[in-house]
């Protein structure tokens, strides 16, 4: 005897108690063909990274039993052909690793929501104040000559390029 552990992908629109019933069968399957289950540890609903039949999320479950190779295959023929399971992986535990594996942390954490106040109205428009910075001589300059004129100041004339 081996010892494995399946990782199950199941369908979030699925009833609980079929999930329940899922994994007794797959319990019941190791058992009749010899093997000792050891745990089942639920991991809970998780975003996928990309979507499978149109869903967006999963709900997990950590199986870990020893069993014989063929019972194996015919946990894995079964877990193929059972409506509301989206994805199985099935893989050989190594020697001296730990009996439980720790649930991995959930990547996405949802943001709370942000209240609204009904009594507020809209936020009123933000202008972004430009403070006078320590200029020097040379930016003055460079602001006078590229300033408009005001109607007080008369606008230079241009100057005839040919140089008359």
């Amino acid at each position: 005897m081996s010892a494995y552990e399946i990782l199950l992908m199941l369908d979030p629109e699925t009833p609980e108690e079929r999930h329940d019933e899922i994994i007794a069968r797959i319990r019941a399957a190791i058992e009749q063909g010899g093997g000792t289950w050891l745990s089942h540890d639920p991991w809970g609903r998780r975003r996928l990274a990309y979507e499978i039949d149109h869903k967006t999320d999963g709900v997990y479950h950590l199986l870990q039993f020893d069993s014989t190779a063929e019972t194996l295959d015919e946990v894995t023929r079964v877990l193929k052909i059972t409506d509301g399971v989206m994805r199985h992986m099935a893989t050989r535990r190594p020697k001296g690793g730990g009996r439980v594996a720790p649930p991995p942390q959930p990547v996405f954490e949802p943001q709370p929501e942000r209240e609204v106040y009904a009594d507020r109205g809209p936020e009123p428009e933000r202008e972004l104040a430009l403070e006078p910075a320590a200029e020097s001589a040379d930016s003055q300059v460079a602001l006078e000559e590229y300033a408009e004129p005001t109607e007080s100041e008369p606008a230079p004339e241009a100057e005839p390029e040919g140089g008359a």
